[in-house]
């Protein structure tokens, strides 16, 4: 007999958008080939514990599908036509077209556009590089961060907290506005741990009933965008009571009085009108916190994809300065720990020939940019050019009818660097096949936790797959885009900003895999005081000086933001001819749209479906698995409705995201949603969308 071949298990990181960025173990088969994908058990952090699709990673890596050649229009777009060509040759033609158009429309109506289709440094954000020195139209990413991220500095000064490891020496553990068994599961990991080594209690806040809420001891199921109310309310009762821990506000925060006087109404009744809740409800979650010092807040993205979203993040954060968690291992909170990093990104994004005079354009207003809306140009021409990497616009964007109008143009030029044939890269022109995550080196940080990690290349890529990082040296030698980053492997670019940011050298990440970059419990638990100038907790923050991106300075309408945490009402309610409101909520097997055309991932998915209250199916003339169409000013999308319990009346959930071809007409859930701005700093509102439901 033969022998069994040995299978050699190496280190790596998941590249994809999720706060956990797990630490990996990968069977690696032969040159071209990987098996399982495991949690790296040695990384205190993902503790060996892994998401069932990334597990299954090797799906997505050998799929028969996935590009491996470029691929050149040849019919109108969007027909499906194509020719394959050399890879160089494509190169060739893009270069051409990029040329043509800087020549004649100036470079700013070139518009690179990426995000966090991979988490590595190198290679998400190398193709800034090329931005700054060809002088090219900028991108502000706003899909996920600008709203939470601002939510949360405005009250701590930083983009830091405390260690989510220590949510396993907590007593209480409150999982605000995410869904970790679905998004982050290594969330789950030390939470259970807390409940199973010290008997602590898990409550999750949400807008419907999550799987994480089914793990739970305790859930709260409000209505969306009323996360503010609820704080506010338990807030009162911590005063109330005498719960609220007044000798630490006196150090530690600028103006408890001033709090106490704002919250002075705030009362459980008036929450209960705003959010859904029994009052009951409330006065147990409030009694609960003012009895448990180790109280930890983990705070999510999803409750604050809302118009109102960074105020009701700064308003669940203020609890745990009112209560004074920050004080105890195991108490405090955490959303994410992107400021402890420091890193010097020069290199890397071509930072020393940055022109702060080019336009900076949202990337959730893509649609209103391709049509020309003048203030979504900011006061530019015409984006006459696209160039697209890490993210599938057709399909997770805003106002997705707008967005196809204008990647349906004749006059815009698109190059997609992809990895599978998406949603957009079936409107681009040219199509370069892009490599995964373990065929090139790349460097990481952890966002719901704190390590440094490097993901080696472990196996030769497909085709002529290439890097991130090698199509833009292809592209920058074509388009005389001079700068040292272009001149060096990614291996070096990792070397040097691991040595300019004070993290050592890539020999020494490469034999100890990752680095533990978490502070020390003093300052991650602010108590040398917190990031702002006077070291103080901000209850009533300065939204103009709030902002985690200068460059963006009064994007939003910062006079219009409640001074102190309140309900504030800017939402996009429910009326008369729109009376539901809805929630783009993550599906368990999809991520964003990375893992929809994975085979497992659809299985299990089933079909796009619209969670409704029975009742409210019952009021509609509707039955469980109706086929139905929902719809706003934005569209119109069609889908089966599922009866389900878990959710407040008048309020729908359709967990995404699915490819637009799984609906039958053709038009994903992110038709509905608006790509509005929202203050302080604009950011995608996915989750506040009203619709109305009609029989199909």
């Amino acid at each position: 007999m033969n022998a069994r071949p040995e299978i050699k298990t190496v280190h790596s990181v998941c590249p994809h958008d999720c706060p956990s960025a797990c630490a990996l173990e990968v069977e690696v088969l032969d040159e071209h080939t990987i098996g399982r994908v495991y949690g790296a058990k040695q990384n205190t952090y993902t503790a060996g514990v892994v998401c069932a699709k990334v597990a299954r990673y090797a799906e997505r890596v050998h799929h028969p599908d996935r590009l491996t050649h470029a691929l050149k229009r040849k019919g109108a777009k969007g027909s499906g036509e194509w020719q394959e060509i050399a890879i160089e040759d494509a190169l060739d033609e893009v270069a051409e077209q990029l040329l043509k158009i800087e020549s004649r429309h100036g470079a700013e109506a070139i518009w690179p556009y990426y995000y966090a289709g991979t988490m590595g440094l190198v290679m998400r954000d190398g193709i800034n590089r090329l931005r700054h020195v060809k002088g090219y139209s900028g991108m502000y990413d706003t899909f996920c961060v600008s709203l939470p991220w601002s939510g949360y500095i405005a009250g701590t000064g930083k983009l830091a907290g405390a260690d989510p490891r220590e949510m396993a020496k907590s007593d209480l553990i409150i999982i605000w506005g995410t869904n970790p068994v679905h998004t982050q599961v290594n969330v789950m990991t030390h939470a259970i741990r807390g409940r199973k080594e010290r008997g602590a209690k898990i409550v999750c806040v949400d807008v419907y009933e999550t799987s994480t809420m089914k793990q739970a001891d305790v859930g709260v199921v409000l209505k969306p965008g009323t996360d503010g109310a609820l704080a506010c309310a338990l807030m009162h009762i911590l005063f109330r009571d005498g719960t609220a821990d007044r000798a630490y506000m006196a150090k530690y925060t600028d103006d408890p009085a001033g709090l106490e006087a704002q919250l002075k109404d705030k009362t459980p009744e008036w929450a209960a009108t705003i959010t859904g809740l029994k009052m009951e409800q409330i006065e147990d979650l409030a009694r609960m916190i003012g009895e448990t010092d180790r109280t930890y807040f983990r705070l999510g993205y999803g409750f604050a994809r809302q118009r109102n979203g960074s105020a009701n993040m700064h308003a669940a954060l203020s609890i745990a300065a009112v209560k004074g968690c920050w004080q105890h291992e195991g108490g405090g909170a955490f959303h994410n720990n992107g400021g402890i990093y420091h890193w010097n990104k020069t290199l890397i994004e071509g930072l020393d020939v940055k022109d702060a005079s080019v336009r900076w354009m949202d990337q959730s207003q893509i649609g209103r940019v391709l049509t020309g809306d003048k203030a979504a140009l900011k006061g530019g021409g015409p984006v006459m050019a696209l160039f697209t990497q890490n993210t599938n616009p057709v399909s997770v964007a805003p106002e997705q009818e707008l967005v196809k109008q204008g990647f349906a143009r004749k006059d815009l030029f698109t190059c997609v660097h992809e990895q599978f044939l998406t949603e957009t890269a079936a409107w681009a022109d040219i199509v370069l096949p892009a490599t995964m995550f373990l065929e090139h080196d790349d460097l990481y940080q952890g966002g719901g936790h704190q390590h440094i990690m490097l993901g080696p290349k472990l196996i030769e890529a497909p085709g002529e797959c290439r890097s991130n990082h090698d199509v833009l040296v292809g592209l920058a030698k074509r388009l005389g885009a001079e700068h040292d980053g272009f001149s060096q492997t990614p291996g070096q670019l990792i070397d040097h900003t691991l040595q300019e940011s004070g993290w050592g050298t890539v020999e020494e990440l490469e034999k100890v895999h990752w680095i533990d970059a978490q502070p020390e419990f003093e300052k991650a638990h602010f108590l040398k005081g917190f990031g702002h100038p006077d070291g103080k907790y901000r209850f009533s923050p300065d939204w103009k000086s709030a902002y985690f991106r200068r460059e963006v300075t009064n994007y939003g309408d910062c006079e219009a933001m409640p001074k102190w945490p309140t309900h504030w009402d800017v939402t996009e309610n429910a009326d008369a001819e729109h009376p539901f409101r809805m929630a783009t909520s993550p599906a368990r097997n999809f991520l964003n749209s990375s893992f929809n055309e994975t085979p497992t991932s659809i299985e299990k998915e089933g079909r796009p479906e619209l969670y409704v209250h029975p009742e409210d199916l019952t009021d509609l003339g509707l039955e469980d698995g109706q086929k139905v169409v929902i719809g706003n000013t934005r569209g119109q999308v069609r889908l089966h409705v599922s009866a389900f319990e878990g959710v407040q009346r008048g309020v729908v959930i359709a967990e995404s995201i699915w490819p637009n071809h799984a609906f039958e007409d053709g038009r994903g859930i992110n038709t509905l949603v608006s790509a509005d701005v929202p203050a302080p700093v604009g950011g995608g509102t996915f989750h506040d969308v009203h619709v109305w439901v009609r029989a199909a």
